[in-house]
């Protein structure tokens, strides 16, 4: 994609940054099995749950919940203008997906705030991170695209994010597809995005190429592989070793990869934190249909410190970066 045009003002931002010293996208997702995305009109702060016009007793039942439960909650709106003035509710659409390969599946539909209210709610999303989703609406294939606008919590969200977003919900062929979401980490790669109920994220995405994941993921592929940043349940390493795969190999369908690490000749779960192997990962790649590949990466420093967020110092920034794609023996 070509950068946008900066004025002297810009140079700071962080996407900017981001942009010119061609950070890799690859195995930069958020990392989370489960999503829970709320619908919630009005502005949003820089902690969107407790800080929107969520009740009250909603918005303290979400700041004591764990943050390592393997289910991210996140808010949505439909596109457009939000001001202050807001109607109280206690009710509001969502959509539950769980996203790990194999097990993908999501419940949308209208929820009662008494659910969140439950004093089981950390067990709820303890166990939808193993696929365990609550009764909850019906279910749903449709796919959505949810980009991050929130100013409040970085700016370059919301001056690239924004745009694409109207740009969809203009289109009557893709408006009931988009919403704009709260919070998806990685500011410096704005515009950003995730798509459920797959949960592959995005990142520098502009009009054409948000509409290309949309018409990809109808038919169940992936879309622009060079706009992927990874599938956020899988840990980091392994992103970048699903990504490379899918390029070079031209997989293009949403659900067929499943990425684990190879510890001493053997094959086991990544998980969603990856340790322990001093800077460099084996990865084994798997296809459903049997095939597979060794990727071997590598954590490497960029040459130039940059700021991960708008208005933080910079700090150095690391990456994992894929080598050679190799066939692997057929694990089926």
């Amino acid at each position: 994609m070509t950068a946008p045009e900066t004025s002297p003002a810009d140079v700071t931002r962080c996407s900017v940054l981001s942009r010119r010293a061609d950070e890799p996208l690859a195995g930069s997702a958020p990392r989370a099995r489960a999503w829970l995305v709320l619908e919630q009109s009005g502005p949003y702060g820089f902690s969107a749950l407790t800080e929107s016009h969520l009740p009250e007793p909603v918005r303290a039942a979400f700041g004591d919940l764990p943050k390592d439960s393997g289910t991210t909650v996140a808010l949505a709106r439909r596109v457009g203008r939000h001001a202050d003035a807001h109607a109280a509710s206690d009710g509001r659409r969502f959509w539950f997906a769980h996203v790990a390969p194999g097990g993908v599946r999501m419940r949308a539909g209208a929820l009662d705030d008494s659910e969140l209210l439950r004093p089981d709610l950390t067990e709820v999303l303890a166990a939808a991170s193993h696929g365990e989703l609550p009764p909850w609406g019906e279910r749903s294939d449709e796919p959505l695209l949810l980009l991050c606008t929130n100013s409040r919590r970085d700016v370059c969200c919301a001056l690239e994010g924004r745009p694409v977003a109207e740009s969809l919900a203009a289109d009557p062929e893709y408006s009931s597809r988009v919403l704009e979401v709260s919070h998806l980490g990685g500011h410096r790669f704005a515009p950003t995005a995730l798509l459920l109920p797959s949960g592959h994220a995005f990142g520098r995405l502009d009009p054409q190429s948000a509409r290309a994941v949309l018409d990809a993921a109808a038919v169940g592929d992936l879309g622009p592989v060079d706009h992927h940043r990874g599938r956020t349940s899988l840990a980091q390493p392994a992103q970048s070793a699903e990504t490379a795969t899918r390029a070079a190999e031209g997989i293009a369908a949403l659900d067929d990869l499943d990425a684990l690490r190879r510890v001493d000749g053997r094959v086991v779960p990544a998980g969603l934190r990856w340790s322990g192997d001093d800077g460099v990962a084996e990865v084994e790649v798997r296809h459903r249909d049997g095939r597979a590949w060794h990727v071997s990466v590598v954590r490497e420093t960029l040459p130039d410190p940059k700021p991960e967020s708008c208005g933080k110092k910079a700090v150095d920034a690391h990456v994992w970066v894929a080598g050679p794609v190799v066939p692997a023996p057929r694990w089926a």
